[in-house]
């Protein structure tokens, strides 16, 4: 296990990777965790999961404000600050009212994307009022939705079980958003898992026991443990929280071509 301890000079340096600076020979764990979503070129998709040690992300009535400590939580608004824009579902955003900014840490906010299939939300949600990063809305284009003050929205032909990761993947690099972290909720982060398109997975894993409740990541039933992911993983301690890195392999567009890869809305 590597701690983790980020000095100024060295979160600077992060962030003019970010930026496009050319890469640095380093070997401290900052930069083995951070430097492949900064210097990443081309589209890079990292998920991230902050949950209890037995695997919950909320209470059953859907208390999930101090799941993650505080070292848990700069994390996640680093991973925010390095990649061009941010995904949740609209059950998040229905749920948790988030700003998915990256207050906690110096560094530029990324480009809010909701995945609302069915058109369900209403306008009034926090993110469009609050005046902080642009809000892309994908929207299933069968769907009639209300006017979203603020948001563009983007409709998508749906495949027979919602929305295509890929097309929405495809749809924010035509804008420059190659960086992707794909927040949640556990529905959205397995079906970009699922659809193999997820670089590298992140689980901050905060020393609570909850007991009962959702569970962080929820993928399609394997019948044997043959067919688990079985990634490469480097373990960090945050501090208040210990991070597992999971590299993951994506799949390429032929591999694959005929399975039903999408993402619905109920996030």
């Amino acid at each position: 296990m590597r701690s983790l301890e980020i000095t100024e000079a060295t979160w600077e340096r992060l962030l003019a990777l970010r930026q496009g600076a050319a890469d640095i020979t380093a070997t401290d764990a900052a930069h083995a965790l951070y430097s492949p979503i900064a210097g990443a070129r081309e589209q890079f998709v990292l998920a991230q999961v902050g949950q209890s040690l037995d695997g919950r992300i909320a209470t059953p009535a859907g208390d999930a404000r101090d799941i993650s400590g505080p070292d848990g939580l700069a994390h996640l608004h680093r991973c925010r600050a390095l990649v061009d824009a941010v995904i949740v579902g609209v059950g998040t955003v229905r749920a948790d009212d988030p700003k998915l900014s990256v207050r906690m840490v110096k560094g530029p906010a990324p480009v809010r994307v909701v995945v609302d299939c069915h058109a369900v939300l209403e306008g009034g949600e926090s993110l469009f009022h609050d005046g902080g990063a642009p809000v892309i809305v994908f929207r299933s284009a069968s769907a009639k939705g209300r006017p979203l003050p603020t948001a563009e929205v983007v409709d998508l032909e749906p495949k027979p079980r919602g929305l295509d990761p890929r097309d929405i993947l495809d749809a924010l690099a035509r804008r420059n958003l190659l960086r992707v972290l794909v927040e949640g909720g556990a529905r959205t982060i397995a079906r970009f898992i699922d659809a193999g398109l997820v670089d590298r997975l992140h689980v901050a894993i905060s020393p609570i026991i909850i007991g009962s409740g959702p569970s962080g990541i929820m993928l399609s039933p394997i019948e044997r443990l043959a067919g688990a992911h079985r990634p490469m993983t480097e373990v960090y301690n945050l501090g208040s929280d210990i991070l597992f890195d999971c590299q993951l392999e994506r799949r390429s567009a032929s591999d694959r071509q005929g399975e039903d890869d999408r993402v619905a809305d109920p996030a």
